[in-house]
């Protein structure tokens, strides 16, 4: 028997078919080992030695593993084909060492760049060992962002509270999107002023020229730059007379896009699909491990983590047949198309993203498809096939036309573009993160010196605008260009700005918080170099250089260390003074915005003489007077505050973080929205210092709404929650609406059913909160509060039993009624499959069912040798030590409902 070890179970599953009863297929679950989340876990002292952590997860698949290789033949490591695949089967590797269990037994490296039978095979007559230059690599970068996490957000802590974390990539990327918001706040609209004559053939054909040049001199786009000048062109144009002065025409071409990387399929299909580069990935790494394709499990899409654009000659001849048979000949170029990389830093080490299968055309796979996986098919085959098409034929034909007004002339041009031979085109046109006007209408047959009849003179008014805001699209194109991390870390590193809060998005469009405006100004203020983009991308270059094994991967960890530890301690004696100074001068046009008469945007507008500066509070900066405590003006730090509908400011001893909504009609009390420990809340009324005083009503803000959004009339709507909703069928008592520390969601008595992620709790109907209650009341439960929510029922496992997906106290899990799987961060509960349910729940069940966890006993490992978990370390604050977990009593015995979800 051999063994081969993969890293996920829909892998596994379809690589046992290929291989047969002499392989035991089994699954890692990604890595096994990793990072301890605390201080010591790599030392600089020791060389940069680490200390890696084998938790409860990877022991029990190491242990899995261990049990298979008694008596095996051969283990043969079949992980993905990059950096972070081989870094896995090194990991699997040590800690079967480390279990001594490896004795004897042969080990094999292979790689796949696709999961099909022939893939497979060829690669199992293709052995190799550990490729050590990638592991290299690895370390490296998961050391670089360990110190980077580890070392810089403490300092972010202590010095910016708020502040959650700071990362290698991370702090760049969001660099990025605050630089453009500055950009945009900076923008000056400049005016200016476009005129176009619609003009006739002596044959009645109708076009449109543009004013581009008078008395010899050309006219630039901004030349006319107000409505005086604009009018005496025009009325020069209405009395001119106008002919062709020349007609030149010219063939062109357009040449098809390579097939896909793994960020321009991200791109396009955020583009296209309006999918986040998250799910981008998350669906593709489904389509490469394998779907059931009219009976057979096969992958259908080749590896999706590369930054390659080439194709194996065989897929190449594959996509030409495809071309001819379903465009024809013509439609086949006379040479196959070659592409190379111009993105910084790519190494072109795998094939681009294509289907495996040329001949499996969409509209033939649609069916064995989950609607998202079937569209992001049909857009990587559309672009694979298109890339291999004859090019785009056109005629562009340009029209210069005189225009003679006494002494006077003016010119005009007019242009036009023909498809002659669609081409490629007859398949796929890739998208525009910002639309640009083209002008392709056809233009009427004209030559020089005929004679043009005006029909009408038309002068419009235009404004400059602003860069647009980054979407993620954009900004995954922007750090590629840059040579900013890696394509396959793009999709994680944009997730964390987002769950730090430090960027929001706001029509498809990322837009920095107040809280990534901090971070950014405080890492360009003290940590300038590390947030530099040439230097984030020098060092990707280092690392590019260490999985070649042109440079020791320890060299550049010494040299990065050397002046990164220097200043980290440069901040030890940095005072709070000093960085709010800092911050004052880097962010001053965002908290202080110009007030447009003259006078000093610092200046407080209660006392007169203080000076309006950033300050930092229990829960964040928020803008405070100079002259405190005689003078007690606040207002929150953002400049949409000032200029909302009140300024969200307090003059008469108000708090930090606190604005002001109104008064509530009904007990005239102020209404305010204030920042709380755990976000945001309105209050009514303000807190009694006196003992055994009635705390002030307050209600934490609905799902979808930001403080700048909140009014006084939502404050309200919110403070008299809870509502009731209906009357109970049965019982007659009220079904309640109203808020809690998990979220909206409805009661009767103690039932209590969460609110689904489209119910507004403002606005949620009887209908709606009665099925709720009663489908929360069928399932039984403990304490009288209903089983958890009833979920999405997504299938029937092989047993016959239902499978469900439910939202839990910690996150969404899947269960059988016996077995509660908690869903891992790569997976929405909205996307989950039933194949995906069931590879969870047996999973599960193989480590211990839905039994409570146990203490955690991780076994480690010191070794000169780290690892890297592919973005960001994550920094954690300390945090108390939690007891374990009790083990269950008899819990055989218990009702399936009143197991707690695992996980």
């Amino acid at each position: 028997m051999k063994v081969v070890v993969v890293e996920s179970p829909a892998k596994a599953k379809t690589i046992n078919k290929y291989l047969g009863s002499d392989y035991e297929v089994l699954a890692s679950f990604g890595h096994i080992r990793d990072l301890p989340a605390k201080d010591g876990s790599v030392d600089p002292e020791a060389d940069f030695a680490m200390i890696w952590e084998l938790e409860d997860r990877g022991s029990k698949r190491v242990s899995e593993i261990a049990r298979a290789l008694k008596g095996a033949e051969k283990l043969i490591l079949a992980t993905d084909p990059d950096r972070e695949g081989e870094a896995i089967s090194w990991h699997v590797i040590e800690a079967l060492n480390a279990k001594k269990v490896l004795k004897g037994i042969p080990v094999e490296r292979v790689t796949f760049n696709a999961i099909t039978k022939a893939s497979v095979d060829a690669a199992m007559r293709k052995p190799r060992e550990i490729d050590q230059a990638l592991v290299d690599a690895y370390l490296a970068r998961r050391a670089l962002d360990y110190l980077v996490g580890f070392n810089l957000s403490p300092v972010l802590w202590r010095k910016l509270p708020g502040a959650k974390s700071a990362g290698r990539v991370q702090s760049v990327a969001l660099r990025l999107v605050v630089e453009r918001e500055m950009e945009i706040e900076r923008f000056r609209p400049r005016e200016y002023w476009s005129l176009v004559a619609t003009l006739v053939t002596d044959k009645g054909g109708v076009f449109e020229a543009r004013l581009v040049g008078a008395d010899g001199k050309r006219i630039q786009r901004l030349d006319i730059g107000n409505g005086e000048a604009a009018a005496a062109f025009k009325r020069d144009l209405e009395l001119a007379t106008f002919q062709v002065a020349s007609v030149e025409a010219k063939p062109a071409k357009r040449h098809p896009q390579p097939p896909f990387t793994t960020s321009t399929l991200q791109q396009e299909a955020s583009r296209k699909l309006g999918m986040a580069p998250a799910q981008t990935m998350r669906v593709a790494q489904k389509l490469y491990e394998g779907v059931d394709v009219g009976g057979e499990t096969v992958g259908i899409i080749t590896y999706m983590r590369t930054d390659g654009v080439d194709m194996a000659p065989e897929a190449i001849a594959d996509a030409r047949r495809v071309i001819g048979k379903e465009f024809g000949d013509t439609y086949v170029p006379d040479v196959p198309r070659k592409y190379t990389v111009k993105a910084k830093n790519a190494q072109e080490a795998h094939e681009a993203v294509r289907p495996t299968d040329m001949g499996r055309l969409p509209k033939n796979v649609a069916r064995f498809l989950e609607p998202e996986q079937a569209k992001l098919y049909e857009l990587i085959w559309t672009r694979t096939v298109a890339s291999q098409m004859e090019s785009a034929e056109f005629e562009r034909t340009t029209v210069d036309i005189a225009a003679k007004v006494g002494p006077r002339q003016l010119e005009l041009r007019a242009t036009g573009q023909v498809v002659t031979f669609d081409g490629f085109l007859a398949l796929y046109q890739e998208g525009k993160d910002d639309e640009e006007d083209e002008d392709g209408k056809r233009l009427p047959a004209m030559k020089a010196n005929d004679p043009l009849k005006r029909e009408r003179i038309t002068s419009t008014q235009h404004f400059t605008e602003p860069p647009p805001r980054y979407s993620e699209a954009s900004l995954v194109k922007r750090m590629e260009e840059l040579g900013i991390g890696r394509p396959s870390t793009y999709a994680a590193v944009l997730q964390t700005l987002r769950d730090r809060e430090y960027v929001k998005i706001e029509k498809k469009r990322l837009q920095p918080e107040d809280k990534g405006r901090l971070v950014t100004g405080f890492l360009e203020s003290f940590f300038k170099r590390y947030v530099e983009y040439d230097f984030t991308a020098s060092l990707e270059e280092q690392l590019d250089r260490v999985s070649n094994a042109e440079i020791d991967w320890r060299a550049v960890l010494r040299d990065f260390w050397r002046d990164f530890s220097a200043a980290i301690g440069g901040t030890k004696e940095l005072r709070v003074a000093e960085v709010l100074e800092a911050l004052n001068g880097l962010l001053g046009p965002h908290i202080f915005p110009d007030k447009g008469d003259g006078s000093d945007p610092r200046s407080c507008p209660t006392c007169g003489s203080g000076q309006l500066s950033l300050k930092l509070g229990k829960f964040g900066a928020f803008i405070g007077c100079s002259n405190y405590p005689e003078c007690k003006y606040t207002r929150q730090l953002s400049a949409s505050a000032v200029e909302g509908e009140g300024d969200g400011s307090s003059a008469d001893g108000g708090q930090p973080g606190v604005r002001v909504l109104g008064e509530d009609p009904a007990t005239g009390l102020p209404v305010s929205l204030r920042d709380g420990r755990f976000g945001p809340f309105v209050q009514l009324g303000e807190a009694s210092s006196e003992k055994g005083a009635e705390k002030p009503k307050r209600s934490s803000l609905a799902k979808g709404m930001t403080p700048s959004s909140v009014t006084l009339d939502m404050a309200l709507k919110l403070l008299s929650l809870p509502r009731e909703v209906a009357k109970h069928p049965e019982t007659g008592e009220p079904i309640l609406a109203s808020i809690g520390r998990y979220g909206p969601y409805v009661q009767h008595g103690k039932t209590y059913a969460n609110l689904g992620k489209d119910d507004d709790v403002l606005e949620v109907g009887a209908n709606r909160a009665i099925d709720l209650i009663v489908a929360k009341e069928q399932g039984g439960g403990r304490g009288g509060r209903g089983a958890a929510d009833p979920g999405r029922v997504v299938g029937k496992d092989p047993g016959g039993l239902d499978l469900v997906v439910k939202a839990g106290k910690y996150g969404p899990y899947v269960s059988d009624g016996s077995v509660n799987a908690t869903l891992p961060k790569s997976m929405s509960a909205e996307s989950l499959t039933l194949e995906q349910a069931i590879d969870l729940v047996n999973a599960k069940r193989a480590a211990g069912g839905g039994k409570k966890p146990a203490r955690k006993t991780a076994a480690r490992s010191r070794t000169a040798k780290p690892a890297e978990g592919g973005t960001e370390a994550k920094a954690k604050k300390p945090a108390a030590r939690k007891s374990a977990a009790k083990p269950a009593a008899k819990s055989a015995a218990k009702p399936a409902a009143r197991k707690k979800q695992a996980g």
